[in-house]
């Protein structure tokens, strides 16, 4: 994918929608958002990954919509609280665009804002993509890197005092954590302004794989001698697609960095992931 926009005024980009919105979408075109990071427009990416994680409803209820958009002129929002953020429009430009890896959305993937829909067409429909370079299993008693999402105030905690285990979800007790940090991404939901992504090293000692919801041991694995459960992409057991595992002992996971974080706290929270590390050396 490109890491900018050249001089091509037409591209190629998706929106991810619910069922019965892709009809009222194709018949009647789109109807622009009043909210969200860039204000006012239609919400789209050249990334399918992105437009994948959207909307948050089980698998089957949505759709990812082909789309031909032709940008006009284009601003780069690539910081919070960038000066033009939610005011492009008024500054003479059609489109906004965030750049992938700057830090202002949870994925870190691309994210475009289109302020008139009629600069958008729909060219066909497309499957929710659910692609991953990730191993197929879990090997038992190795260490993952893995990911956690969660709040500003939450991660300042699990930092200092370490996981506290949920008592109930899914999987039942344990951890919830991801191999795929566009899962952990989702997470807490609605609180992208308060969002941090927790980079962890797991040891996930013997791992039982769950991957549908009437599994007998899906709430009782760790009663029958194991450290984790894991449920695999593409099984529709959870709304995305994309992989969960639950760590059942919070002793076997260790924060080792600060993948995305406000921009006022990720100094503060990667200076005390290194100083709990130096603690520990010593």
């Amino acid at each position: 994918m490109a890491k900018k926009y050249p001089g091509k005024r037409f591209y190629t980009m998706y929106h991810g929608t619910t069922v019965s919105a892709a009809y009222s979408i194709i018949k009647g075109g789109f109807r622009v958002s009043d909210s969200g990071m860039l204000g006012r427009g239609v919400y789209v990416s050249r990334d399918v990954q992105k437009a994948s994680r959207y909307p948050l409803c089980e698998a089957h209820q949505k759709v990812v919509l082909k789309l031909s958009v032709r940008v006009g002129k284009v601003k780069k929002i690539d910081h919070r609280n960038h000066p033009l953020q939610l005011t492009w429009h008024d500054h003479g430009y059609d489109s906004a665009w965030v750049p992938a890896g700057c830090g202002m959305v949870a994925s870190n993937l691309e994210e475009d804002c289109i302020y008139h829909p009629r600069r958008i067409r729909v060219k066909d429909v497309v499957s929710p993509s659910t692609s991953s370079t990730l191993p197929a299993t879990p090997v038992e008693g190795k260490f993952y890197t893995m990911y956690h999402g969660t709040t500003v105030t939450a991660a300042y905690s699990i930092i200092n005092e370490g996981f506290q285990v949920s008592d109930s979800g899914m999987l039942g007790r344990g951890v919830y954590v991801s191999r795929d940090v566009q899962k952990a991404s989702r997470y807490p939901l609605f609180q992208a302004h308060d969002q941090v992504v927790l980079k962890l090293s797991v040891r996930v000692g013997r791992v039982k794989k769950i991957d549908h919801q009437d599994h007998p041991l899906r709430l009782t694995w760790h009663e029958h001698g194991y450290d984790s459960a894991w449920v695999p992409a593409g099984c529709d057991m959870v709304a995305s697609n994309l992989e969960e595992d639950c760590i059942y002992d919070p002793h076997r996971i260790r924060v080792k960095d600060v993948v995305s974080a406000p921009s006022e706290h990720i100094h503060s929270l990667k200076q005390l992931i290194a100083e709990k590390r130096m603690m520990r050396k010593n």
